[in-house]
């Protein structure tokens, strides 16, 4: 087996509430839609992991395997949805309602009335400094929508990743079948959030926010969707 190690320009180490953590970066293939979760994590996870360990899933790699896939071929960008991105804010951290894909799919799930709610209040908010208000009133669903993206990985500019689907009934499913703890994050470099974990971990998630906040996996080409995080031994 090859040695376990950080990816690069990431720290190995973290100190979280005076533990030593260690989070090992786990490459796997390039990963298709609808392959087994279950399967990957055996092949690439079980044979380092120990009792003890937390392992950390990207929600892109499960909802992958899940197919939770929306098509641009499939999406009829409206007017509106050409309109209102005009004035949503870009980030490095991924894409945003600045696409016109990704606010129509906002209004497909959330009905035009609430989008063209948010957006105002989104407007205003802007005024007096205050960002995230447009995610805040649309829900988890449209925030952590990712793909219409291809400067990664060209394949991702055809279609959205939506977040995984009972996330938690996964991480359970995960440590049934395998016996390895685990949690589905969704993480960039500008923010961590928890999606899911394990009914085993009771630590809270600011905690488990905390031992991934300079975001280990990264978000480039990496593939390391899975950070085995290893608590060191107190000397």
């Amino acid at each position: 087996m090859e040695e376990l190690k950080s990816n690069e320009n990431k720290k190995l180490e973290i100190e979280v509430e005076g533990g030593i953590y260690n989070r090992y970066a786990i490459q796997t293939h390039y990963v298709q839609i609808g392959e087994d979760y279950l399967e990957l994590i055996k092949k690439y996870v079980l044979p380092y992991y120990k009792e003890g360990d937390i392992l950390s899933i990207s929600e892109k790699i499960i909802s992958l395997c899940q197919k939770r896939v929306v098509y641009k071929k499939d999406m009829k960008v409206s007017k509106l949805a050409k309109f209102l991105s005009k004035f949503a804010m870009s980030s490095d951290a991924g894409i945003g309602v600045d696409s016109p894909y990704k606010m129509q799919f906002a209004i497909n799930l959330c009905g035009r009335i609430k989008v063209i709610y948010a957006a105002i209040l989104a407007g205003i908010g802007k005024l007096f400094h205050k960002k995230g208000i447009f995610y805040n009133i649309v829900g988890m669903e449209v925030t952590g929508l990712d793909g219409f993206y291809d400067k990664v990985f060209p394949e991702y500019g055809e279609f959205g990743i939506r977040i995984p689907e009972n996330p938690t009934k996964v991480c359970n499913e995960i440590e049934e079948k395998l016996g390895i703890t685990s949690m589905i994050v969704d993480a960039n470099d500008l923010e961590r959030v928890i999606l899911g974990k394990a009914d085993s971990i009771k630590r809270e998630n600011d905690f488990l926010e905390k031992l991934i906040e300079d975001n280990p996996a990264g978000q480039s080409a990496q593939l390391t969707p899975f950070i085995l995080i290893r608590k060191q031994e107190e000397k």
